[in-house]
């Protein structure tokens, strides 16, 4: 993205210093903005980005350094100075009223939403305007909590777009969008640069800072660790900038395949919120083996997840577990069987922001002898097995008491592996495992994956990252509104293939082509 810079420093971040205790987040950083300019700050998850456009806009207060935007220096703590001067953030985790209408949520804080005085005929003209210009479609009477995720985050630069800003800053904004949202929003961002605006574009995704910015700065462990070209420079030393070493690509070797761990038969099942019902599933799911799902999200993925996490019964089929078919089927049965969780969701479904780190990494076991005695929680153990979880998988965190809120979500990551491994589980259900992630954290994500492989776990891998499902998955198999494909191994399909599957397109359902029985252990 090419910028319209004409010199002028819009803003200038001089000497940030913050620390949360022996945490140092930021380590006087310095840097400055162009009008028409979009900098990419790039960083391992817990690097120190959000701490710093979190200081930038007023959320916290800096132990020193100071912000000027527009050649005035703003005070500390105050995101109403931000506003005034003109900045917008849009959050990764976007800050709207599920239960107001897309309009009441831009224009709340500018006006009183229920005064006489105020024109909702001119409010949402001008709405619709900076829509209309800016390529951002949305109703402003439909209610946010009917909007996609795609749609919520359009809402989101429409407020700052509202409040006349002129600096942008977008925290991880595609960390949760499809492929397509994500195109939209880039040729959102190439509109909004061409009228002058300037934008912080903060990420972790390599190819996506190559496309949008003109210059990148990497933090690594809250100090500026570099300041590049966007055209001068590559993903491959970016890579080496973020984590201080080169990444090297996963070494797969031949999977040593055993006996089917796991089976569903002609599995039929409700679908979770607006995604698509399961329609006679077929999933043969083996010891040492890493079966990849593709597809597009909302196709039923949810569904199977839940299923096999035990938070959803089927309607119609079989369960089978080492041969052996299930009666009854729930979360605890799913752990009786050995069967770790990776949720899609490690914010709202994963992890309890505001309880701790040891209560969280113990929540699926407290019951157990290891945890609990006569009914009381063992705090002495827990604590322990917080520790060795924190030491074994390189969780940055202030101590076992932390809330888990606080972590970056990388380390938060770490937790829910570090969990879902404990015990040395047979089979693996990681969904969206990489999801947010850093390349430093997608690459250790990776490891833990094909450690578990080799131990002889069977994994399912539902990701929407086909490069992921290419590289790591022994087999495939692509879902399409609530039907499985029959599966493939590694190589015989291309991204094109899985493609045109993905649409529905050439589509086999793998009932048609499942085994009567199932497999019986040896």
């Amino acid at each position: 993205m090419t910028a319209q810079s004409n010199g002028e420093v819009v803003l200038n971040l001089s000497g940030i210093t913050k620390t949360f205790g022996p945490l140092i987040a930021n380590d006087a950083i310095s840097f400055s903005l162009k009008q028409g300019e979009v900098i990419a700050l790039l960083g391992e998850n817990g690097a120190g980005k959000t701490t710093l456009m979190n200081i930038l806009f007023g959320h916290y207060v800096a132990d020193s350094g100071t912000v000027t935007a527009f050649g005035k220096e703003l005070p500390k703590g105050d995101p109403q100075a931000a506003l005034d001067a003109r900045i917008g953030m849009v959050h990764q985790h976007f800050t709207l009223a599920d239960n107001m209408t897309v309009l009441d949520n831009i224009a709340l804080g500018t006006q009183k939403l229920f005064w006489p005085s105020f024109d909702r005929a001119k409010a949402r003209q001008r709405i619709v305007s900076h829509a209309e210009d800016f390529g951002l479609s949305v109703n402003p009477d439909a209610l946010i909590a009917d909007l996609s995720v795609g749609e919520r985050q359009r809402v989101e630069i429409l407020k700052a777009l509202y409040r006349d800003a002129r600096i942008l800053i977008l925290d991880e904004p595609t960390a949760v969008l499809t492929p397509h949202e994500t195109d939209a929003l880039f040729r959102t961002l190439k509109m909004l640069v061409a009228k002058g605006l300037s934008i912080i574009f903060i990420s972790h995704k390599l190819q996506e800072v190559m496309a949008v910015s003109d210059r990148v700065l990497v933090l690594r462990g809250g100090k500026l660790v570099g300041e590049e070209r966007t055209a001068e420079t590559d993903r491959k030393a970016l890579a080496g900038l973020m984590v201080g070493e080169e990444i090297k690509p996963p070494q797969i070797s031949e999977p040593q395949t055993g006996k089917t761990v796991f089976r569903l038969e002609n599995v039929s099942a409700k679908g979770v919120g607006t995604g698509a019902d399961l329609h006679d599933i077929f999933l043969d799911l083996k010891a040492g083996e890493i079966t990849g799902l593709a597809g597009v999200s909302g196709n039923g993925q949810a569904a199977l997840a839940a299923l096999i996490s035990g938070t959803l019964s089927p309607t119609k089929g079989r369960i089978h577990i080492n041969g052996e078919t299930i009666g009854s089927w729930s979360p605890r049965h799913a752990l009786a069987h050995k069967i770790g969780r990776i949720p899609e969701d490690r914010h709202a479904v994963g992890m309890i922001g505001d309880m701790s780190v040891t209560e969280n990494v113990v929540s699926e076991r407290y019951l157990s002898n290891r945890f609990s005695k006569m009914g009381f929680l063992n705090w002495g153990a827990a604590r322990r097995f917080a520790e060795s979880i924190i030491h074994d998988f390189d969780v940055k965190c202030p101590s076992p008491e932390a809330r888990v809120r606080l972590l970056s979500g990388g380390n938060m990551q770490k937790l829910i592996l570090g969990r879902a491994f404990d015990g040395d589980p047979q089979m693996i259900l990681a969904s969206q495992p990489t999801r947010g992630l850093d390349v430093g954290a997608v690459s250790y994500v990776h490891a833990q994956l094909l450690k578990a492989r080799a131990r002889g776990a069977a994994i399912l891998l539902i990701s929407e990252d086909l490069d992921e499902v290419m590289t790591l998955a022994d087999q495939i198999v692509v879902m399409s509104k609530g039907r499985l494909s029959a599966p493939s191994r590694r190589g015989a399909r291309t991204i094109a293939d899985l493609g045109t599957l993905m649409a529905g397109h050439g589509f086999e359902s793998a009932s048609n082509t499942a085994p009567k029985e199932p497999d019986h252990a040896a």
